[in-house]
């Protein structure tokens, strides 16, 4: 293999696609969930996505990959294995020569872009995680689940649905992906409902915020949530069409399905809040752009664009009802994890039993489409399975590190402010004068410190 076998065309794409899903963590996310927190946690929950692409980008390249897309231990489709024969990690640094290919003949791109491009896909499945604990988590326990939780459940469960084995048999893959046949194209179960499922568990261990349902707690800046949301919607076409691998039909049909289902969800969560609410929403609209990028992820390719435009109004307003759940059973999901990731990725899941077009991409008739229950069980084992793994290895993975070092902030750090508590800083300075934050809040600067003490203003001043 030489370096002109490579598609460069198909190449660029996927590395562009990969920039783009790594901006719907850094700064999309951390805008989209920064805006819906309280002032007094805006930083902490920025941080909170920005130390998640750290940890998860070096844990990526020392074993999540070879986890993730190493040969299946024992053909079993369980997990890759990232050792070579002689037990000895398998490094990156084996995948840079221009040998190294991924992809089918003629289409061809260097492995090292694929590895870019899911490394981008493990680093947003743990971040989208940290909305539901906004205001409370310390961010010590946050970044101890972070790792425990990528190498315990995300790498395990992208090997279930991403990793397919070669048509030679050389190698074998994820039981979900080639064994149960289950359609996800971009992360319906191995992001959305994994991170759902795992928020659920993260949140019953953790315990409610101080005040909930009882203290209004209200996004403090919704042109954050609104530019947050715009990027996320931006960066979801390198998520979803850039599944593709390549700069072809299926890319372009993941394109324009991802626009269909998005603006139907929109809708379709704004007729909700309209006829509950009597109102709709700038935060709702916000939400509902995600929502249906959630449930048209893992039908992408498998819809017709008509089929996204229902999926969509129906993902919008199935997670405009869901996010009030909360309030019903009581489950403190601070920026609605459960209620668009969770439920939106099984609802979009599920939805391509009934929905999935023969003609498209993906080549499978659903149940509308006289393709019977064949793919919609299929389905249903696929979603479940991720979403009932996640939650319970999330919920032992959130009690032992409670029990080891304490998930949660203290009750006054938590009333002053998690940003001053966990980070010493915070986002809205509105002294006069200038400051620094310490341990225990805004402190004068001093002459001691170097900085001119602030004075009474002179005549010529005023």
């Amino acid at each position: 293999m030489t370096p002109t076998d490579l598609n460069t065309g198909d190449t660029a794409w996927v590395l562009i696609s990969a920039a783009l899903v790594l901006m719907m963590t850094v700064p999309a996310l951390a805008l989209f969930y920064g805006g819906m927190t309280r002032a007094k946690g805006v930083l902490n929950m920025m941080m909170m996505s920005f130390m998640t692409m750290a940890v998860v980008g070096t844990l990526w390249v020392v074993i999540g990959y070879g986890l993730a897309f190493g040969n299946s231990a024992g053909g079993a489709g369980i997990i890759g294995n990232a050792f070579e024969s002689g037990g000895k990690l398998i490094g990156l640094s084996g995948l840079m020569g221009p040998d190294q290919t991924t992809g089918t003949e003629g289409h061809l791109i260097p492995t090292l872009a694929f590895v870019a491009f899911q490394a981008a896909f493990a680093i947003i499945a743990a971040a989208l995680i940290s909305g539901a604990v906004a205001d409370r988590m310390k961010f010590t326990a946050w970044i101890a689940f972070v790792v425990v939780w990528s190498l315990v459940v995300y790498f395990p469960v992208a090997h279930w649905v991403f990793a397919f084995s070669a048509e030679d048999g050389s190698t074998v893959g994820g039981w979900i992906a080639n064994q149960l046949k289950a359609l996800d194209f971009a992360g319906g179960t191995a992001i959305h409902i994994n991170a759902g499922a795992a928020a659920l568990a993260l949140i019953l261990v953790l315990g409610k915020r101080k005040g909930f349902a009882k203290e209004p707690m209200r996004p403090h800046n919704l042109p954050l949530v609104m530019t947050g949301a715009a990027l996320l919607f931006v960066g979801w076409f390198g998520f979803n069409a850039g599944s593709a691998l390549s700069a072809n039909n299926t890319a372009a049909v993941a394109f324009v399905n991802t626009v269909a289902a998005t603006a139907t969800a929109m809708i379709g969560w704004a007729i909700v809040e309209r006829v509950r609410d009597g109102h709709a929403t700038s935060l709702g609209a916000a939400s509902g752009i995600v929502a249906g990028l959630v449930g048209i992820t893992p039908a992408a390719n498998s819809v017709s664009p008509i089929g996204a435009l229902i999926l969509g109004l129906i993902v919008g307003a199935v997670c405009a009802l869901a996010v009030s759940l909360k309030y019903r059973f009581g489950y403190d999901d601070a920026l609605d994890v459960v209620g668009v990731h969770m439920v939106g990725g099984l609802v979009g899941t599920l939805l391509i039993g009934l929905l999935a077009d023969g003609n498209s991409p993906a080549g499978v008739n659903g149940l509308f489409y006289g393709g019977g229950f064949d793919q919609l069980w299929r389905q249903a084992v696929g979603a479940f399975s991720v979403m009932i793994y996640s939650f319970v290895l999330s919920f032992v993975i959130a009690k032992v590190l409670d029990l080891l070092i304490g998930l949660r902030i203290t009750p006054d750090a938590e009333s002053e402010g998690i940003d001053q508590r966990e980070h010493a800083e915070t986002a809205y300075d509105l002294n006069p004068f200038g400051g620094r934050l310490g341990r225990t809040g805004l402190t004068p600067f001093t002459p001691d410190s170097g900085a001119i003490t602030p004075t009474a203003p002179t005549k010529e001043g005023v």
